[in-house]
């Protein structure tokens, strides 16, 4: 249960409250940014997650160059 001075934020608009079912939806409402996967499994390109999956890449990458080995184990 809500306290009471929650529930009168909530009423005069101070916030909102979303519920999710998943953390992409949480991403999404957070965002305005499109986050998951699209139906064939692929990430929307302009997505948080295709955003994040680019940033991981890059980061291997200095680190296979900063270790000095050659590609992803």
């Amino acid at each position: 249960m809500l306290k009471q001075d929650i529930v009168n934020a909530v009423q005069e608009s101070q916030f909102h409250i979303w519920s999710v079912n998943k953390i992409e939806e949480g991403i999404e409402v957070l965002t305005g940014v499109p986050a998951g996967k699209n139906k064939d499994g692929s990430f929307d390109p302009d997505g948080i997650f295709a955003r994040v999956n680019q940033r991981l890449a890059v980061l291997a990458e200095e680190l296979v160059k900063c270790s000095g080995e050659t590609g992803y184990r």
